[in-house]
Order: C-alpha cells, then structure tokens, then sequence
C-alpha cells in the first residue's frame, strides 16, 4: 500500500445504540487489508473507548483514521465540554460519566486509560467550552 486510505465517521451524542459501528467498520477494513490480528484489535479497543468517550461525554464528533505503510491514524475530534483535568482523566477508574450511563454498564473511567494501553502514541488536545481532540498511532512494524 503506497497510498494512504482515509475513513471517516460521525458520531452522535447520548446514541448508544450506534455506539461501536466504527470501530468495527474500521477493524473490518483492516482486517481485508491484512493488517496483523494484534494490531486490529489494538485499535478497535482504542477506537471504541473514544467512540464511547464521545457519546457519553461530548456534543457529537468525528473520528477520521488514516492508514499508510507504516502506522494507523486515528484523530477523534469532538464538540464537548473540554477536559478540566486530563492528568486527572487519565487515571485508570476516574469517571465523570452520570449515573444513568452507569446503569447502562459505561463510564468505568477505563476509556483513556485503555486508549494510551492499546496505542503507541497518544495526545490529547482540550478546550474547556469548545472540545477535545484525541490522536493516537499504532504502528504496523
């Protein structure tokens, strides 16, 4: 592959019932380009907690991943609240997530920490009032 493959998606605010179709739109592309089975799941976990992230937390977004020869982008740029505390957020347990989501089974505080775990690189950007935008790489070698 010498180009790069671009995929974007939408995600909607509160819905839960479309929560995860990217990550595993993203791990079925992946896995017909013949990505290694480690890696696939790798960044479906890292895309499904921020895909979560961003249902639970913020106003909507877009996660746009970029595969080339030598890594997996992912960039996850919601329109939320901001994140007052990110060292604080990146805690494994720490959630702001309300109860009600809790009662759905989310919102363990497991979402950032798992997506430093799963990825190589990560970097958070955060305006409080504006968004967050997540990236993180894995790389294929």
């Amino acid at each position: 592959m010498t180009d790069s493959l671009e995929f974007k998606y939408e995600v909607q605010e509160g819905n839960f019932t479309r929560a995860g179709e990217a990550s595993q739109d993203v791990k079925r592309k992946l896995k017909r380009l013949g990505v290694s089975p480690d890696i696939v799941r790798r960044v479906a976990i890292a895309i499904y907690e921020g895909e979560i992230n961003m249902v639970i937390h913020a106003y909507g977004g877009e996660i746009t991943v970029t595969v080339n020869d030598s890594e997996i982008k992912m960039v996850l740029a919601d329109r939320g609240p901001g994140i007052p505390d990110v060292e604080k957020a990146m805690q494994a347990g720490y959630s702001t997530a309300p109860e009600n989501v809790r009662n759905l089974g989310f919102g363990a505080g497991m979402g950032l920490p798992n997506m430093k775990k799963y990825t190589d690189e990560l970097s958070i950007e955060t305006e409080i009032g504006v968004g967050t935008t997540v990236t993180m790489k894995v790389y294929l070698q």
